[in-house]
C-alpha cells in the first residue's frame, strides 16, 4: 500500500508542473492574441475618420418598425445616421433646420501633385447624403473640410475629397478570401465616441436580397458596432481593410449581435470610378433572373440546383443579341461559378460596357457558352438583371417599373412595380395578380422600386394590402399566407 500510494504521490508532483504550464500557456495566449487587436488599433486608428455631416434638409434616415414575425422585421437594419444627433430645429417641419449627422470614414488613397496635393475617404452614402458641408477629423486632432468626391446611392458608398496627401491610410484587403470565423476588428465612432474598437468574427459571407441596398454581398459580423461605426473600416488582423461597416439588425436600435458590412471587393470597383469619373458606370444584360429552386430544376429537366433561371429576356438587350433565351440556366459567368442572384448581379455590374463576356448556359439539357456585349445600364433606372422573387410564400416576381416594361406590358406611365411572373396556385395566383399587373402600394405604402417593395413585404406580419393597377383601373387586395 506504501509503494502503491508513493507512486500516486509522483505522478501527483509531476503532474503539477504541467498544469500550472498550462494555465500559464492560456494567459501567455491570451496576451498574445490581445497584443494582435492592439497592433491593429494603433496601425489603422489614425486612417480613420469622424465624420460630420451637416444639411439644412430632413435626415435622410430611414426608420424601418414593424410587429411582424419576420426575423428582420423590426426597425429593419437602422442605418447608424441615426436622430439622436440631430440639431437644434423647428419641431413643426415648417421650416429648413440645420442637422448634424454624423459617420465614420477611412482614408484609403493620397495623391501628391503641383498644387494638387489630396486624399480619398470612404464613407457610406447615407452618411453624407444631402450634406451641404462635411468635416473629418483625425485621432491626432486634425480637422479637414471635405468634398463629394462622387456617390452611389444604389451601393450605398462615397468618396470624400481632402485637399492634403500628408494623411496616413489603410490597405485594401481581399474580402474574397474571407472564410466563417475569422477574427475582424471594427473601427469607428459610435455614438460620437471617436476611435472606438470593437472585436468579433465573421459571421456570413455573401449575405444578398436583404432589401437595404439595390447592389448587395454583405459580410456578416458580430463585432459590435452602433450608430456612428457606419462608413467604418472592418479590418483582418494584418489590418487591411476587407469591409465597411453598413447597416445593423436590431430591435432597440442598438448592437444585437448582427452587423453588415459591404465587402471591400465590391466597393473597390465602385470607389475607383467615383475617383476617376465622380460616379459609376454599370454593366447590364437585360434579363430577368430568378434563384433555381428544386422543383424548378425538377420542372426544367436540370440535373442540379446550381445556377440561376433566366425569366425573361428584354427585347434589343444584349443578351436578346447575343442569343440568350428564356428558361437558359446560366451556370458560369467569365469562368466563374454562378451561385446566387445577388452575387451574379453584382458581377454584371461591375463588368465595363463594352465587354464581351462568356456565359455558360445549360440548354435542352446540353451544356454551351454563349458570348454577349455588356451594355450600359441607365442608372435612372434599377437594372433588369433582376427580380424581387417571394415565390416560397406568395409566388410572384416583381421588377421596378422602366419605360421599357411599360412598353413591353403596355402599361401607362405610372409609378411602381411591374409583377414579371406568378407561381401557379401560389397566394398570389389565387388573389387573381397576373404578370403585368402594377403594385403601387403595400399597406397603404407608395412603392417605387423593387427593393421597396421587398422592405415593405417583409415587414407584413404574413397579410398586406397591396394597391395594384391593371387596365387603366386601381384596386385593392389583400394577400395572406
Amino acid at each position: 500500500m506504501k509503494r502503491v500510494s508513493l507512486v500516486f504521490l509522483m505522478l501527483a508532483f509531476l503532474a503539477a508542473p504541467a498544469s500550472i504550464f498550462a494555465a500559464n500557456g492560456g494567459i501567455e495566449s491570451l496576451k498574445q492574441t490581445g497584443k494582435a487587436f492592439a497592433s491593429v488599433a494603433r496601425k489603422v486608428s489614425p486612417a480613420v475618420v469622424f465624420v460630420q455631416a451637416e444639411s439644412m434638409q430632413a435626415s435622410s434616415t430611414q426608420q424601418f418598425s414593424s410587429q411582424g414575425q419576420w426575423p428582420f422585421d423590426d426597425e429593419l437594419f437602422r442605418r447608424f445616421f441615426g436622430e439622436d444627433f440631430r440639431g437644434p430645429g423647428n419641431s413643426n417641419g415648417s421650416q429648413p433646420r440645420r442637422e448634424i449627422g454624423q459617420g465614420s470614414g477611412f482614408v484609403f488613397a493620397t495623391e501628391d501633385g503641383f498644387l494638387s496635393d489630396r486624399s480619398y475617404i470612404l464613407t457610406n452614402n447615407h452618411v453624407v447624403e444631402n450634406a451641404s458641408r462635411i468635416t473629418v477629423k483625425f485621432q491626432d486632432g486634425r480637422e479637414y473640410e471635405a468634398k463629394i468626391k462622387g456617390s452611389d446611392p444604389h451601393s450605398d458608398i462615397a468618396v470624400l475629397e481632402v485637399k492634403t496627401a500628408d494623411l496616413p491610410r489603410l490597405e485594401l484587403g481581399d474580402s474574397g478570401e474571407l472564410e466563417v470565423g475569422e477574427w475582424v476588428v471594427a473601427i469607428g465612432n459610435p455614438f460620437g465616441l471617436s476611435n472606438t474598437l470593437t472585436v468579433g468574427v465573421v459571421s456570413a459571407t455573401g449575405r444578398t436580397t436583404l432589401g437595404i441596398n439595390d447592389y448587395e454581398d454583405f459580410i456578416q459580423t458580430d463585432a459590435a458596432i452602433n450608430p456612428g461605426n457606419s462608413g467604418g473600416p472592418l479590418v483582418n488582423l494584418n489590418g487591411e481593410v476587407i469591409g465597411i461597416n453598413t447597416a445593423i439588425f436590431s430591435r432597440s436600435g442598438g448592437y444585437m449581435g448582427v452587423g453588415f458590412a459591404i465587402p471591400i471587393n465590391l466597393a473597390k470597383g465602385v470607389a475607383k470610378q467615383l475617383v476617376e469619373k465622380g460616379e459609376v458606370t454599370r454593366g447590364q444584360l437585360g434579363i430577368m433572373i430568378q434563384q433555381l429552386t428544386p422543383e424548378l430544376a425538377e420542372s426544367f429537366g436540370f440535373d442540379n440546383n446550381k445556377g440561376i433561371l433566366v425569366a425573361q429576356v428584354m427585347e434589343g438587350s444584349p443578351a436578346d443579341k447575343a442569343g440568350l433565351q428564356q428558361g437558359d440556366l446560366i451556370t458560369h459567368y467569365q469562368g466563374k461559378v454562378v451561385e446566387n442572384i445577388g452575387k451574379f448581379r453584382n458581377r454584371v455590374a461591375l463588368t465595363p460596357p463594352g465587354t464581351s463576356a462568356r456565359l455558360t448556359i445549360i440548354r435542352d439539357g446540353k451544356s454551351q457558352v454563349i458570348k454577349a456585349t455588356i451594355g450600359k445600364l441607365d442608372e435612372n433606372l434599377v437594372s433588369s438583371d433582376s427580380t424581387t422573387v417571394n415565390s416560397d410564400e406568395i409566388g410572384l416576381s416583381v421588377q421596378t417599373l422602366t419605360p421599357e416594361l411599360a412598353r413591353q406590358f403596355d402599361i401607362p406611365s405610372v409609378k411602381g412595380v411591374v409583377v414579371t411572373q406568378v407561381v401557379q396556385g401560389s397566394v398570389a395566383s389565387l388573389a387573381g395578380i397576373v404578370p403585368g399587373v402594377v403594385i403601387e402600394q403595400v399597406n397603404q405604402q407608395t412603392i417605387s422600386t423593387a427593393a421597396e417593395f421587398n422592405k415593405a413585404m417583409r415587414k407584413s406580419n404574413k397579410q398586406a394590402l397591396l394597391l395594384i393597377g391593371s387596365n387603366g383601373r386601381s384596386q385593392f387586395i389583400v394577400l395572406r399566407w
